[in-house]
Formats: C-alpha cells, structure tokens, sequence
C-alpha cells in the first residue's frame, strides 16, 4: 500500500527530518548514501512511498536474484514505522539491524533484519540480509510508528 507523502510532511524513515530534506533528494538521485544507515533508512522510505526503482538500482546486482520493478510493486503493505537496532560501518562494508514494523491482514509483524551492504565506486549497496523473529511491544512501550503514543493507544488498535 503505498502512502501518499508531502515532500514537507516527516520522512517515513523515522529521521524527523522533512522527506524533502531527507530521502527525497536520495530518491531523486540528487544526492548518494553516505552510510549504510542512510542507504537502509531510504530504502525503507522507498518501499513505503512506492520507490522502486530506487530500490533496484540500491540493490548490488549481484544479489538481485532476478528481482524486477514488477515483483517489488507486487506488494501491498502498510508500512507502520522504522527501528534502526544497530550499525556498523568499516571502509568497504556496513551492517544495519532493524525492524520495519508493518501491518497486513489486521495482524502486525516486523520485517527484523540484518542487512550487509557494500561500497562500491563510492555508493553504498544494499547485498543481503539475515532475517530474524521479534515479537510484538507490550501494550505500555512505546507505540512502533514513533506517534509519541503507547502501543495500546495507538497501532494496537489497528489489529481489531
């Protein structure tokens, strides 16, 4: 599902800074990555505003796998909101832990991930990543869409 985005409106990726500011000058190809972290920030921001083929072109080509433009449009989620868990960043490689909170069905889950990336003629690629389980916030933590809310006020009441 994609969502609608002014460019003036909050960046999806959780940055607090304006998606204009943000990730759109990346979409646009205006601007590079600078770190893994900003590269998986924006990937994640291309997903909930529908940017493909920004998606591709991010994506080293070696670990594709035949991924097209078509298969990513294919999906139909409700992006909720981005935890960067952890990162790490020597010359050449990077890894970012996170959780990409969605909802489908009335049922939420998180997309928890490991992702490798590389650095290549100056841009950073996403590779591959290693998937993991999470489990759901308690009812009192803070809400997974960062509304400022508790879980139970908030994204909670999207699964009745």
């Amino acid at each position: 599902m994609t969502t609608k985005i002014n460019p003036a409106d909050l960046c999806p990726c959780g940055s607090r800074q304006a998606y204009q500011q943000c990730c759109l000058p990346l979409h646009a190809n205006q601007l590079i990555a600078q770190s893994p972290e900003q590269l998986m920030r924006s990937r994640y921001c291309a997903f909930v505003v529908a940017q493909f083929e920004y998606l591709l072109v991010t994506h080293h080509p070696d670990y594709r796998q035949g991924l097209t433009i078509e298969q990513l449009a294919q999906v139909n989620t409700h992006w909720l909101g981005l935890q960067v868990i952890n990162t790490k960043q020597s010359d050449t490689t990077g890894e970012v832990t996170f959780k990409a909170w969605y909802i489908d069905d009335k049922q939420i889950d998180a997309i928890y991930e490991q992702s490798s990336f590389v650095l290549q003629q100056g841009r950073w690629f996403y590779t591959e990543g290693k998937q993991m389980h999470t489990k759901l916030p308690e009812r009192n933590e803070p809400c997974i869409c960062h509304s400022g809310k508790k879980f139970k006020q908030c994204c909670a009441k999207l699964t009745y």
